[in-house]
């Protein structure tokens, strides 16, 4: 055994690493010389890669905990021994890092991506609106492998910006509507991503480390402060937080259910909080009030998006503001700081990219059968579409929080999480209520607007036009199938495998305050479904005619059909809420926009200062002269 892992150590140190990272990367550029019109084989080729690259994640999640740097890449040294003697300094800026974070992470990266790659072999009618989507796909993941590894910072920035660059490209821009979503997408990701770059620099200067493994700065200083904001913004618009999160229900509406199941569902939030736990475990040494912002923008997150998913009619927005949504609980997780709120954190991100990617990716099938995107417009599906109802069912219900699916284990463990803290003598500690109150409330919010999605697409009359639907290919609803799986099986094994075997090694040792007994709450829902199960079937075993409401003689049955979406129409014009819902709707709490306006306003400002009056251009140079005279003396 000793032997096995020393050669998996070598391997990884000899080049393995680097396989991981390059041969998507490098597969993709070449793909971009195959013409568009063998989409098909770009597929295939890219399938293969995906699966490569899930067989070497599995390695190195086998490996031991590792800092590795470009010295320790030993099959270079011979190979291409030229460029390294030019690149004798890169040992300061190339360098990874294989611990418990990063193993789990790429784990589960590597398995998305192949499951995304296998559906969208089969879902090339909305893929066509994408050019060159493999290629892009490929690039993505392995700039995803590499911002995981990195444990270098701008080593790390170099690959996380080539994600905003694909992220950007992965969304059709065919009309007026794609084409802005796209635009705010880069603009946000790349503006966060200046501003992560400033805290990087702060970090350089207050430490001359840029290596994530040998920092950690107390926050007891304005720039340690300014520095652990600047590199929170940029892992709260990757993942999707409040008030960084409106560029994801627009992508999630205009871009292919591959794309907003490989990006917004689940590597952006792998990869942001996965940042999110760097920065709270490992970079930074949060102060109480650091602790307090974070608990508040958690709480914050998981509100206001659960309202706005309430309101949404058209099913991929709706999907959209629950992926914000579920960071929230994340954010909680990381902000406790305790091994049981890392660990929760941690599951939970985990948990949500699950079925998160299943929800999206069972749009994308209702969207392939029936073309429509809102909720009225669709109805009685699980006739027709059997096995996407089944999943898409257990998804819903994964991420509502109800037992026994792997949402309601991690939404547990919060909630102890959150219930300990009240121990502490912080102002964060003393408000538990308050966290708790909000993430219970989300939660059944959640289940309110999910009762939406599965009664108004599934389970509500059957519209004529439908009655044709059959269900999708094998190859996209096969992934469907293993993602819901999953959900059942770490929901069920959650206490007894999930959590110490995965989690406990990443997290360190803590003890529960309470506990369930999955495997018994999994049996009573077997029961349950058994018995429901044969009270109906001994119902109808027997024939029996169906009839129309008898109204006079007229039929008015298709008429008077009430759309599910109508019952969620009060909840929007109550009171104050309906005041916050009109504002959300002119766009007073999307940071884009806001800002949007002020850059305009200085826009035009400037262009006032603009007389074409020479006198006027002479006042304003002299008066900038002498500002940086009076900036050079002091």
């Amino acid at each position: 055994m000793g032997e096995g892992l020393t050669y998996i150590k070598e391997l990884v140190s000899g080049g393995l690493l680097l396989s991981l990272i390059g041969m998507p990367i490098l597969a993709g550029m070449l793909l971009f010389l195959v013409p568009e019109r063998h989409k098909l084989l770009k597929g295939l080729l890219s399938m293969l890669i995906s699966t490569g690259s899930l067989l070497l994640a599995v390695v190195i999640y086998s490996s031991d905990d590792q800092l590795i740097t470009f010295a320790d890449l030993r099959f270079t040294a011979d190979q291409i021994k030229p460029v390294t003697d030019l690149l004798m300094d890169a040992n300061r800026y190339i360098s990874f890092n294989i611990d418990g974070l990063s193993r789990i992470i790429l784990l589960f990266t590597g398995l998305f991506a192949l499951l995304i790659n296998l559906y969208g072999l089969a879902y090339s009618r909305e893929n066509k609106k994408v050019k060159n989507f493999y290629e892009y796909f490929l690039v993505t993941l392995g700039s995803s492998f590499g911002a995981i590894l990195s444990d270098n910072l701008l080593l790390f920035i170099f690959f996380w910006g080539i994600l905003a660059i694909t992220l950007y490209r992965l969304i059709p821009g065919n009309d007026e509507e794609g084409s802005a979503a796209a635009k705010k997408t880069l603009i946000l990701i790349g503006a966060s991503d200046g501003i992560m770059i400033l805290g990087i620099g702060i970090l350089w200067m207050l430490t001359g480390k840029l290596g994530m493994s040998a920092i950690s700065v107390e926050t007891n200083s304005v720039l340690a402060v300014v520095a652990f904001l600047a590199l929170l913004t940029g892992s709260f618009t990757k993942a999707g937080a409040f008030p960084f999160h409106t560029w994801i229900p627009d992508y999630s509406r205009y871009a292919p259910a591959t794309s907003s199941a490989l990006l917004p569902a689940s590597l952006d939030k792998l990869l942001g909080i996965y940042f999110l736990a760097r920065i709270t475990t490992q970079l930074f040494i949060l102060n109480e009030w650091l602790v307090l912002i974070l608990m508040t923008i958690g709480g914050v997150t998981i509100i206001v998006a659960v309202m706005m998913a309430l309101v949404q009619h058209n099913y991929k927005q709706l999907l959209g503001y629950h992926a914000v949504s579920q960071v929230g609980y994340m954010i909680l997780g990381f902000g406790l700081g305790s091994a049981l709120g890392v660990a929760a954190g941690l599951f939970h991100m985990i948990n949500n990219a699950i079925y998160k990617s299943g929800l999206f990716l069972t749009a994308g099938c209702i969207e392939s059968r029936t073309g429509k995107e809102n909720i009225e417009d669709l109805g009685g599906l699980s006739h027709s579409m059997p096995v996407t109802f089944g999943c898409a069912l257990i998804f819903a219900l994964s991420i509502s929080g109800l037992p026994p699916f792997n949402g309601f284990a991690s939404k547990w463990m919060i909630y102890q999480g959150i219930v300990d803290s009240g121990t502490q003598p912080t102002l964060a500690g003393k408000l538990w209520f308050v966290w708790l109150g909000l993430a219970v409330l989300g939660s059944a919010l959640t289940l309110a607007s999910f009762i939406k999605f599965i009664g108004g697409i599934f389970l509500s009359r059957r519209k004529e036009e439908f009655s044709r639907v059959k269900e999708v290919p094998l190859l996209m609803w096969a992934p469907l199938v293993i993602l819901a799986l999953i959900c059942v099986i770490f929901g069920f094994f959650a206490s007894s495998f999930v959590i110490p075997e995965l989690l406990t090694p990443v997290s360190g040792a803590f003890e529960f305050t309470g506990t369930w007994n999955s495997s018994f709450i999994l049996i009573l829902v077997g029961v349950s479904i058994f018995l429901g199960a044969a009270i109906y079937l001994s119902g109808t075993i027997k024939k029996f005619r169906t009839e129309d409401s008898y109204i006079g003689g007229e039929k008015f049955q298709d008429q008077t059909g009430f759309p599910v979406t109508g019952f969620y129409k009060t909840i929007g014009e109550f009171g104050p809420i309906a005041w916050l819902y009109r504002k959300a709707a002119e766009k007073w709490f999307d940071v884009y926009d806001l800002s949007k306006q002020v850059v305009l306003w200085l826009s035009h400002r400037l262009s006032d200062l603009h007389t074409g009056v020479l006198s006027s251009y002479a006042f304003w140079v002299i008066f900038g002269l002498v500002i940086m005279l009076i900036l050079v003396v002091h």
